[in-house]
């Protein structure tokens, strides 16, 4: 068994009892499809909990492997999952691929847009600038690029990337983290589907990642059914019970 098929049985198993709570308190899905995004520092393993929880539900998933080597190619990957679901689909981006939400959400076949602790500049926004606004946040500093390429140290992810996950649980998510490009993080965006979807957003407060601030100030820009949750920058893993419900509220858009 690969580290990834790891994670999520291991993901599954923990959730099977949550299920039908979860299941519960939501109106009947509309839309069956999701198609799921991840950010910086990780992989598609990372929504393995909410993918889990959804699955049992009858909720069609698919998690994109992005690429981190620029934004095109990472809206491509994306623009093929969307193209290959059966009907309306709902897109969840976490973390940097806000901006792949952004950039492709336009497309007819999605229904709403779901953004997890996750950039969301409008179109042509510099986003480096807008963050700049508010205190850097510590993981910045824990980045370590080997030529080009990037990915967060392991004390950094540790602490300011998965802080409230158990260590032994965050080492194996440390362990699937992809490198990205260093000229990934200077892209910007052409389209701001946020504009013209059905928009969530949870913010993490307690997140060392992206401002908490910031995060605030994008979801009441979107005008974005917004929650919050006390947690770090890896929501989708350490409340997937949370993450699970809001992409039910945007199925049943």
């Amino acid at each position: 068994m690969n580290r990834r098929t790891l994670i999520g049985a291991v993901a599954a198993c923990a959730t099977l009892p949550l299920v039908s709570r979860v299941a519960k308190a939501q109106t009947p899905p509309k839309t069956r499809n999701v198609v799921f995004v991840h950010g910086l520092f990780a992989d598609g393993s990372c929504w393995s909990k909410v993918i889990s929880r959804l699955q049992q539900i009858g909720v069609n998933c698919t998690s994109v492997q992005n690429p981190l080597t620029s934004l095109h190619e990472a809206s491509e990957a994306a623009r093929r999952a969307i193209a290959a679901q059966s009907g309306p689909t709902v897109l969840v981006g976490h973390s940097f691929s806000g901006m792949i939400v952004s950039e492709v959400g336009g497309d007819p076949k999605v229904t709403a847009l779901v953004y997890v602790a996750a950039r969301a500049p409008d179109a042509g926004e510099d986003y480096t600038a807008l963050a700049k606004k508010y205190p850097t946040p510590p993981a910045t500093t824990g980045i370590v690029f080997h030529d080009d390429w990037g990915q967060l140290s392991e004390e950094a992810f540790l602490y300011d990337f998965a802080g409230d996950l158990p260590p032994h649980e965050a080492r194996v998510y440390y362990a699937v983290q992809q490198p990205f490009k260093k000229s990934l993080t200077t892209e910007k965006t052409t389209n701001a589907a946020w504009r013209s979807k059905p928009t969530f957003y949870a913010v993490s407060t307690q997140d060392r990642t992206i401002n908490p601030d910031l995060q605030r100030f994008m979801a009441k820009r979107m005008g974005a059914k917004t929650i919050e949750i006390e947690a770090s920058h890896l929501a989708l893993i350490s409340h997937p019970d949370a993450i699970t419900n809001l992409v039910l509220e945007a199925l049943a858009v």
